[in-house]
């Protein structure tokens, strides 16, 4: 499998952007408003999974990279930097929230790309219904207009956390409260 920072694709340029600043936060991708220079053969799987031309991205520091100047349009998703704009394809939502803590009253969540997320009003939670399958789709705001699914195992700890009110389930976090789904019908 090649490496994609190596593809002449666009790639290297996107690598070489997001790895401008290490240590100084995320790159200004809300800034950029470079050229839409086409497609690129990125996709983000249902599970998270990063593939590049069929092949998963195997090295994570890669995918973090990746993740960092990744930007959701009103036409999807995109790499960008300041210089070009690469359309890829996100199965679902882009990142996973795979663990959640409360600190202080203040749920903390860390997504499968490193993003350290404190939920509250700025950082919602979600719960949609999953057309496919009927069943709870929590989400929580990442950044921009990205969003983490969050996992099976950290939606059953919120759901252990929450609280009824008026007949809903609800957790709070940083003095928001985030409905999680009726008290009585209990969660798939």
């Amino acid at each position: 499998m090649s490496d994609p920072a190596d593809s002449p694709s666009g790639l290297a340029s996107v690598a070489d952007a997001a790895a401008q600043a290490p240590g100084r936060g995320l790159p200004p991708v809300h800034l950029w408003n470079p050229d839409h220079c086409g497609d690129i053969d990125i996709v983000i799987r249902r599970d998270g999974t990063w593939l590049h031309e069929g092949s998963p991205i195997g090295r994570p520091k890669l995918v973090r990279l990746f993740s960092t100047v990744l930007r959701k349009d009103p036409d999807g998703y995109c790499l960008v930097t300041p210089v070009e704009k690469l359309t890829i394809r996100v199965e679902d939502l882009p990142f996973r929230a795979v663990a959640a803590v409360e600190r202080d009253g203040v749920l903390v969540f860390t997504t499968d790309v490193g993003d350290v997320v404190e939920a509250g009003p700025d950082h919602p939670v979600r719960v949609e219904t999953d057309p496919r399958t009927g069943e709870p789709a929590p989400a929580l705001h990442v950044r921009g207009e990205l969003w983490a699914r969050i996992a099976r195992p950290v939606f059953y700890d919120l759901v252990d956390r929450a609280v009824v009110e008026d007949d809903r389930l609800v957790v709070r976090s940083a003095g928001a409260a985030f409905p999680l789904g009726p008290a009585g019908a209990g969660v798939a």
